[in-house]
Order: structure tokens, then C-alpha cells, then sequence
């Protein structure tokens, strides 16, 4: 039992073919892994073995040389002294006594492993022990005594040569025991060489003859079961069509998978293929019929034997009479009229009901008494009921009701689906033949009445005739009129393009204005800048007073070029905008921080409100709701001298939504509503302040200035943007305006419909924003200044016409310790970079003679010593797309002038630490 079990575990384990692949390929590399540890092993105890005899080998030989030259040295240096007596042979033979003791001691150390070798040096240390006592020492003492005779008498006997024969003997015969030893070692690691050889050889057929075997097992394992499934299928291909044999697979992998999903498309085609004959069956039936009862009760008959039906009706659409009704039109097996209705109205039971919703009713569970189905034997109550409409053109024009003593099977219901599909078209043809033969009859009777009404005609086409002249006359004087109308419209897109030219040149005037207004204002921020910051301190409080107020007209003015600039743009329509997710509480802290300081300065109280109903994201563009919000919070900070301003940002009502903005669709509005507690604005004023250059109080001596562009920048970037402003307020007592601005979401834009055409036909081109300018406007006046340290040392060539920026610029950058280098147009600037001179960075102006800026930026760009040299590009002409332009031209960055030494200082610092 335990057998068996174990046998059925062993088949339904799943082992598929990636994981069959896989193992033999872990084995593969197990093997080969292991071979490569066991190789490399070998080597590894081969190389030790090989440094062995290189390293020890000649360094026991070096020192058994350097030994017996320490030992002559004694010799020779002892001689000499015994000769000429001086010190500097008794001083040679003492360091030689030293070093061939330190050598000795060396050749034990590395001869530690083998006895007989130190047997043998140890003999000849008795030897030269010997000679010291025997000989030199003995003599030294003589010659140290001055007994010059006893020297030479003992010569006579020469026992010292003897001993140092015997040292070098020893020494010879101590060397030649090392070379045999290296030869031998030399033999044993060619052995471990040829071993290594045959081991490698040994592991590479191991591993072969084991890879082949596994990928057999698996291949096997694999192509077997897939010619088992080849030969089922060709066996059933060759059966003429019998798809009842089925594909038997005993291994549980992806082959199982596929037996079974094979086996799976059988059933459904056998299926199929019973669907299809059944259909073929009604339609060959129905084929030919050209009357209504007959056909109905022909598929009656044949629908009743094919659903196993014990009861059925078949209801037909009348046309008769102003309501929808269901006719009887046949039935099978049904007990006369009390069995079914012969007229049932539209939606009245379930048959009406199913007309009506145009579905199928399919019920399981028929009460005791609903129908009773009998035959000769007896009555029964039926077990399922089917109710089903037929469509033709999306519209019911039958139903079908079935009754049977078992449940309708899925096969069978598919199947009454399938029939029901295509009958439609067969009740509409037959009705269709009905009506022509009904046709036809009422045409031949009404030949006979056109022909009467044939004489009338003749008499009413010369009565169109008359009127066809007429016309003719009045389509003459419609040409002239369109001819007229052609010039005119011709006049009218001339005048419209000389409108759009001299857009053109108003945009380019302004654009060249603001360029030679800029440069001098450039040299004049920056230089007040400097005076006001009074680094040096050699300027008075009064001198540095009088530096701040020119910098802030310079501001100013800055905004008021600024200002025209945009309401140009909008008047021109060029001014673009960038659609993007706005983060709303970040906005939100930003005018707190910096209007703060305003309402602390004038005494007033001053609170932004966020709802909770408003997203974290909003999608306008960002930049242009940030200016209309400050323009609007600078007017209620100007005309409010005591109290408060507020702002409030909440999302609009959706019944408001539909009345100020109907084309913005399900788009979420962002309601921002501006405060305060001023003045106030007369009722006959709301609509001028809205226009340039105008305010509520219009008179020259006005107590309040500013140039009124504000608010008529502001309501035109709202209309761009998608939206509104509204206005209330009254005299004396307080303003609240109020803007209404969609967001822009990409997933709404279809039902956004017209008024994303309309209103954010601009938001599809992208934004070039000037963020110099919403800096220099964001800006304080004292900057921080930048780090000396980051630089102390640059050297940064200035390219620039006017001698004013150049000065100014000039005397900022040295007194932060850079190296300033001057050029006047682009030719001079690459003649200084060609000088080979070490260049930093590279400040380079737009709108020069001779070489304008972006000729010369490209031509730098083309050496390619100077292809990652930071070049910032400088234009007071603030145009369109200039950014883009600058940096296809060759420009690191692109500033806008004039310039903010803040800004100037940080963008420089960017690229002078990358």
C-alpha cells in the first residue's frame, strides 16, 4: 500500500522542463565547478613548490658564497695587518668576524628542515673557529706584542692555509649537496606537472561523458512525450474527422499542460462542430418558406426537438394598431387558448417583459401550477422555462417561449443563442416577402391612378417652368451679391494680416526697447547693488541710503518693462504657457513668506486660508497664477490702510462652475479669493480698472501710483489659463477679488470639449518662463554674497559691448577675488581664447557688432579643448524662446538682464563646482 502510494506521489510531483533544463545544467557546472577547485588546488601547491626552489634554493647558495668571502676577507684583511700593522686592516678583519656570524646564522635558519646539510655546516664552523683560534688570533697577538720572529716561525709550519683548504672544500662540498637537492626538487614538481596534465584530461572526459548522459535523460524525458502527443494527433487527423479520441500524457510538466489544453480545443471543436450542424439543420429548414405560419411552426417543431422542449410558443411583433403588441403565431404541444395568450401586450408577463428589456429569461425553479404539460398518459409541471427575445436590427420582432421536464444544458443554450442570432434576419425576410407580394398588389392599382395623375403633371411642369425662370433670375442676383462678398472678405484678410504685422512690429519694438532699456539698467542695478551693500564701508549711512533708493527705482522699472512686455505678448498672442502640477500648499507658504513682512510694515493683519477640499496638485501653469495672485495681494496691500487682507484658496461649487465656466466641463476650478479692507472700488469703476494703464482714480494728482497694467495683465493671463475674475466691492468698504481657474488635467481633456480648444489652445506649446525676472522681483535688495573661497582665483572673460556692464560687472566679480578678462564682440573673445590662456568661465552677451553672441559661442563649441568650458549666455532682449536659442547655440545656462548679483553669483558657482 505504502508502495502504491509512494508511486502516485511520484507522478503527481510536477518537475517541468525549465526546471528539468535547469538541474542539468547545475550539474554541469557542480562538475566543473569542483574539477576547477581541484585543478586549481594542484596549481596552487605546484606554484609553492616552484617559488620554493627559486626562492630558497639560490638564497641558501648566495649566502653560502657571501659566507666563504667573509671568511677569505679575515684572511686577507689579517694578512695585511700582520704586513703593514696598520688599524684600517685590523678594523676590515673585525667587521668581517661580525658578518660571516650573521651569515652562518642565515644558513641555519633556512637550512632548519634539513639534518644533514646542517651536519655539514656545522663542520665548518669548527673549521673557522679553528683557523680564529689556531691562527689568527695567536698571530694578531704576536704582531700586537711586536714578536716579529715568533710571526715568521710560524709560518714555517703553515697551519693556517690548511684549515682554509678544508673551509673551501666543505664549503664546494655544501654547495654541491644544494644543487643536487634543486635538481631533485626540480624532478618532483615536473612529475606533479605531468600528473596535473592527465588529472585535467581525466576531469574534462568525466565531465563530457556525464553532460551527454544527462542531456539524453532529459532530452528524452522531453521529445518523448512530444512524439506521444505527434502520434495522438495524427492519429485523430487520420480519423476523418472523429474527435472523440483524447490524448493520454503521464508525466506532470508542460507536455501534461499541453496534452490537456489539446484535449480541451477537441472538446470545444466537437462542440462546434455540433453547434454547426444543428444551425445548418433550421436554416436548410426555414429555406424557401414565404409565409409567416409556416415558418413558425416548422421551427417550433424542429427548436422543440433539438432544446428537448416538452412545451413551446412562438410570438410574432404586430403591426397593427398604435400599440407594441406580441401576436401568437405557432406553438408546439400547447392546449388550446388557455395554454398561452393569443395577444399580449408590450411589457405585460414575462413574454411582454422581455420584449420590453430585450433579455433573456431563463427560469429554474417553475411554482407548482405555473403550466401543465400533458400528453395521453398524464400531466406534469415542467421543470425549467425559457422565454428569449429575437432581434433584427437591434430591435425584438419575436419572442420564443420553451418549456422542458429536465434543465437546459450550457451545449443547448449556446445553441438557442446561436439560432437566435441569425433567425431574426430569417422572420425579417419573410415578412419582407410578404410585403413585396402586398406591394406589388397596391402598385398595379396604382399604375392605373398615375396614369390619370400623368395628364395633371404635364399641365404642372409649365407652371415650374414659369417658376424655374424666376430662379434662374433670383440665383443671378444671389451670384452678384457672393461676388461682392468674395471682395469684400478678401479686404477684410488683408486687413487682418496688416493687423497681424503690425502685431509683429510692436511685439519686435517692444522686445528692442526692452533690450536698450535693460543694458544701462543692467550696469545700474549692479553697481547700486554694490554701493548699497557698502562692503568696504567707505560710504555713509546717507551715501548708501541714497544706493538703496536707486536700486529699488531701478526695480521699479524693471517691473514696469516686465509688465509691458507680458501685456504685449497676450495683445499679440505669443505669450505662452506651461501646463504642470502645481503644489499648493508650497504656494500657499511662499505668499505667506513673503507678503508677511508687507502687512507687518503697514499695521495690518494679514492670514492665507486653505480649504481642505483643495488637492495637494493643481494643473495650470504655476509661474502666471503665482503673478496674478501677487498682483492682486500688491493692490489690496496699496489701497488698504488699516484692518486686513486675506487670502483664501478653496475649490468652486460645481452649480457656480456651471455658471461662470459652462465649457469647463467636470474639471475641478480653483477658486483664490483676495481680501482686504481698503478703499474699495465705485460701482461705475469695476470695469475700468481693468483696462492698461487706467485706475479707479484716474486724476493727475491721484493719491495712489502705479502705471494700472496690473490687473489687465492679470485678467488676460486668466483668460488664458481657462478662466474668470469677478469683483465685488463698494465704496469704502473693502474689495474681494476673486479668481476661477480650471485645472488642466490631460485625462479630462474629452470632456473638456470646445472649451480646452478655446481656452488652452496656448497650454499645448510649452513656457519659456523668465525666471530672472521672478527672481530679481522675489529678491531683496542684499543679497547674500557668495562664497570667496568658491571664487578666489577664477578667471572669467567678460564678452560684452557696453562699457557700462563691463565696468560694473568688472568691479563685482574682482572684488570677489576672481580674474577678469575683457572682450568687446565675439572676435576678440576668441582671439583670447586662441592666446592658450586658462579661462574658467565665460560671461557672454547676445547683441554685439561685428560677432554677435551666438556665432560666437558656436565657434567656441567647435574647438574641442573648449567643448565643456561653462559659457553663461547674457540678452537684455528678453524674446521669445531665447532661452532655447542660447543653449542650441553652445550655452551652459542662459540670465536675462539685468542682472541680480545673487542669481549671477549662484548660477556661476553651479558651474564653476561642476
Amino acid at each position: 500500500m505504502k508502495k502504491g502510494s509512494d508511486s502516485r506521489l511520484w507522478q503527481n510531483l510536477r518537475m517541468g522542463i525549465r526546471l528539468k533544463i535547469l538541474l542539468g545544467y547545475i550539474f554541469i557546472i557542480i562538475c566543473t565547478s569542483i574539477s576547477f577547485i581541484l585543478v586549481n588546488n594542484q596549481v596552487a601547491s605546484m606554484q609553492n613548490d616552484r617559488n620554493y626552489v627559486i626562492q630558497h634554493d639560490f638564497e641558501v647558495r648566495d649566502e653560502t658564497s657571501r659566507l666563504e668571502k667573509y671568511v677569505i676577507g679575515m684572511e686577507t684583511e689579517q694578512r695585511g695587518y700582520l704586513l703593514t700593522g696598520m688599524e684600517s686592516y685590523l678594523s676590515a678583519y673585525e667587521d668581517n668576524q661580525v658578518h660571516w656570524q650573521e651569515s652562518y646564522s642565515k644558513l641555519v635558519r633556512l637550512i632548519s628542515d634539513n639534518p644533514e646539510q646542517l651536519k655539514n655546516l656545522a663542520s665548518v664552523r669548527s673549521l673557522i673557529e679553528h683557523w680564529l683560534n689556531e691562527t689568527a688570533v695567536p698571530l694578531m697577538e704576536l704582531k700586537q706584542a711586536g714578536k716579529e720572529g715568533q710571526i715568521a716561525s710560524f709560518y714555517k709550519d703553515d697551519k693556517g692555509s690548511v684549515d682554509m683548504a678544508q673551509i673551501r672544500e666543505w664549503l664546494d662540498a655544501f654547495r654541491t649537496k644544494e644543487k643536487e637537492l634543486t635538481e631533485l626538487r626540480a624532478n618532483q614538481l615536473d612529475e606533479s606537472n605531468l600528473i596535473l596534465t592527465n588529472t585535467i584530461y581525466g576531469i574534462i572526459l568525466f565531465v563530457a561523458i556525464f553532460s551527454i548522459v544527462v542531456a539524453l535523460i532529459i532530452s528524452k524525458s522531453i521529445v518523448g512525450t512530444i512524439m506521444q502527443i505527434n502520434r495522438t494527433i495524427a492519429r485523430i487527423a487520420s480519423s476523418q474527422g472523429m474527435l472523440s479520441q483524447r490524448i493520454h500524457v503521464h508525466i506532470n510538466d508542460e507536455m501534461k499542460d499541453l496534452a490537456e489544453s489539446t484535449n480541451q480545443l477537441l472538446e470545444k471543436q466537437e462542440e462546434s462542430r455540433w453547434l454547426q450542424e444543428r444551425l445548418t439543420e433550421i436554416v436548410t429548414l426555414l429555406q424557401g418558406v414565404t409565409e409567416t405560419n409556416m415558418m413558425g411552426q416548422l421551427f417550433m417543431n424542429k427548436i422543440a426537438e433539438m432544446m428537448d422542449a416538452a412545451y413551446g410558443v412562438f410570438y410574432i411583433r404586430s403591426m397593427k394598431g398604435p400599440k407594441k403588441q406580441l401576436t401568437k403565431l405557432a406553438s408546439f404541444a400547447a392546449q388550446g387558448d388557455s395554454a398561452a395568450g393569443e395577444l399580449i401586450e408590450w411589457g405585460e408577463g414575462l413574454v411582454g417583459q422581455c420584449a420590453l428589456e430585450n433579455r433573456i429569461f431563463h427560469l429554474t425553479e417553475v411554482p407548482n401550477g405555473y403550466i401543465s404539460i400533458s400528453s395521453g398518459l398524464g400531466a406534469s409541471n415542467p421543470s425549467s422555462l425559457l422565454i428569449a427575445p429575437v432581434e433584427y436590427n437591434n430591435q425584438v420582432v419575436a419572442v420564443i417561449e420553451l418549456a422542458s421536464f429536465q434543465f437546459f444544458s450550457p451545449t443547448q443554450l449556446e445553441l438557442f443563442q446561436e439560432i437566435l442570432q441569425s433567425f431574426g434576419t430569417t422572420i425579417h425576410s419573410v415578412e419582407s416577402r410578404v410585403e413585396v407580394e402586398r406591394l406589388l398588389r397596391e402598385s398595379q392599382v396604382l399604375t392605373e391612378e398615375l396614369q390619370t395623375q400623368a395628364e395633371e403633371l404635364q399641365t404642372q411642369q409649365e407652371e415650374l417652368r414659369i417658376t424655374n425662370e424666376q430662379l434662374e433670375e433670383q440665383i443671378r442676383y444671389s451670384d452678384e451679391r457672393t461676388t461682392e462678398l468674395e471682395i469684400i472678405k478678401v479686404e477684410l484678410e488683408e486687413y487682418a494680416k496688416q493687423l497681424k504685422q503690425g502685431s509683429q512690429y510692436k511685439s519686435e519694438f517692444l522686445a528692442n526697447m526692452s533690450h536698450e532699456l535693460r543694458t544701462p539698467l543692467n550696469s545700474m542695478l549692479i553697481l547700486s547693488q554694490m554701493l548699497a551693500d557698502n562692503q568696504e564701508g567707505r560710504l555713509s549711512k546717507d551715501e548708501q541710503e541714497y544706493a538703496r533708493v536707486i536700486h529699488s527705482s531701478g526695480r521699479d522699472l524693471l517691473v514696469l518693462i516686465n509688465d509691458i512686455l507680458d501685456l504685449s505678448k497676450v495683445e499679440a498672442g505669443v505669450l505662452d504657457i506651461h501646463i504642470d502640477g502645481v503644489l499648493m500648499p508650497e504656494l500657499a507658504e511662499l505668499i505667506q513668506t513673503e507678503f508677511t513682512p508687507q502687512a507687518e510694515h503697514r499695521k495690518l493683519s494679514f492670514e492665507v486660508v486653505v480649504d481642505a477640499n483643495v488637492p495637494q496638485h493643481v494643473y495650470t501653469d504655476g509661474h502666471r497664477v503665482q503673478q496674478i495672485v501677487k498682483n492682486l495681494l500688491a493692490n489690496a496691500f496699496k489701497f488698504t490702510h488699516e484692518g486686513s487682507v486675506s487670502l483664501k484658496m478653496s475649490l468652486c461649487e460645481r452649480e457656480r462652475v456651471m455658471l461662470l465656466l459652462p465649457k469647463a466641463g467636470n474639471a475641478e476650478v480653483l477658486a483664490i479669493s483676495v481680501t482686504d479692507t481698503g478703499i474699495g472700488i465705485p460701482k461705475d469703476k469695476h470695469s475700468l480698472i481693468f483696462e492698461a494703464f487706467q485706475q479707479a482714480d484716474g486724476t493727475t494728482n491721484r493719491k495712489y501710483g502705479g502705471t494700472g497694467l496690473g490687473l489687465s495683465i492679470s485678467r488676460e493671463l486668466i483668460q488664458l489659463l481657462g478662466g474668470c475674475l469677478t469683483l465685488e466691492s463698494k465704496e469704502g468698504h473693502g474689495s474681494t477679488f476673486t479668481v476661477y481657474i480650471p485645472s488642466l488635467i490631460p485625462e479630462h481633456s474629452d470632456s473638456q470639449g470646445a472649451w480646452r480648444e478655446a481656452a488652452a489652445s496656448q497650454a499645448a506649446r510649452p513656457v519659456q518662463v523668465n525666471h530672472d525676472s521672478v527672481m530679481e522681483k522675489e529678491s531683496g535688495l542684499a543679497p547674500a554674497m557668495p562664497e570667496t573661497s568658491t571664487f578666489k582665483g577664477k578667471r572669467v572673460l567678460v564678452v560684452d559691448d557696453d562699457v557700462r556692464n563691463v565696468f560694473a560687472l568688472t568691479n563685482a566679480l574682482e572684488n570677489e577675488g576672481m580674474i577678469v578678462i575683457v572682450a568687446h564682440d565675439g572676435g576678440e573673445c576668441l582671439e583670447q581664447l586662441e592666446k592658450g590662456m586658462k579661462v574658467d568661465l565665460v560671461l557672454m552677451d547676445i547683441m554685439m557688432p561685428v560677432m554677435d553672441g551666438y556665432e560666437a559661442m558656436r565657434e567656441i563649441r567647435k574647438r574641442a579643448h573648449y567643448e565643456n568650458l561653462p559659457i553663461i549666455a547674457l540678452t537684455a532682449k528678453a524674446m521669445k524662446h531665447d532661452r532655447e536659442i542660447c543653449l542650441e547655440a553652445g550655452a551652459s545656462d542662459y540670465i536675462s538682464k539685468p542682472l541680480h548679483l545673487n542669481q549671477l553669483f549662484s548660477l556661476m558657482r553651479v558651474w564653476l563646482t561642476n
